[in-house]
């Protein structure tokens, strides 16, 4: 996901941000370059310990200050409505409780602050649906947790969020599995529509 491709789209996402930011998922900090300007400083979180190095290398490549945790964004110690922005580009597929993250986003961002997204999921034709709910489990195992068939909007929209700007593409070059995107901006509402024994499990 470091292509030339796939780095416009980030910078394209990132354009958005604003104050204090919050990335979700920052794996290897791909995303670090491509953050405006005036983003000085950014905390971010990612449960893989082995990103560190990458990490710290290009923060400093990047010019950005990062308050980076090892930590799960299902369980964030961040107090309530703390952040302006929260970012995340292809982590949401990952998180094996996708409910509860987003309920940690939403908690976490201030009234009417942002969540950046840019996902992959749910192909639009039904041959790739039935592919992807084939070949999910196996990609799970394969793929570090990833699900191939996540309605990302659906997702988004049930989780007291007002999703602003929007749009669904297949990215070029990519297997038909994989390439389906989710790209937009949601604002924080107030109330989940979820059940809360389906956020907990």
């Amino acid at each position: 996901m470091g292509l030339g491709s796939f780095q416009e789209k980030r910078k394209e996402v990132l354009a958005s941000a604003e104050e204090k930011v919050l990335e979700i998922g920052l794996g290897t900090g791909l995303n670090l370059a491509e953050y405006p300007a005036h983003i000085k400083t950014i905390t971010s979180v990612d449960v893989n310990i082995g990103m560190n190095s990458y990490i710290k290398k290009r923060a400093k490549s990047a010019g950005k200050t990062i308050d980076h945790q090892v930590i799960t964004a299902e369980k964030l110690p961040m107090a309530d409505q703390t952040f302006d922005t929260v970012v995340s580009t292809w982590t949401l597929c990952s998180i094996p409780n996708v409910h509860q993250a987003l309920e940690e986003i939403n908690r976490v961002l201030k009234h009417n602050g942002k969540f950046i997204f840019i996902e992959h999921g749910l192909g639009k034709k039904k041959s790739t649906q039935i592919w992807q709910k084939r070949l999910g489990p196996f990609w799970k195992k394969v793929g570090d947790g990833c699900h191939l068939d996540r309605n990302i909007k659906d997702l988004i929209s049930s989780h007291a969020f007002k999703i602003t700007e929007y749009k669904e593409f297949d990215m070029r070059n990519m297997p038909k599995l994989t390439s389906h995107m989710y790209q937009g901006i949601a604002l924080k509402k107030t109330k989940s529509i979820i059940p809360k024994e389906k956020i907990q499990n």
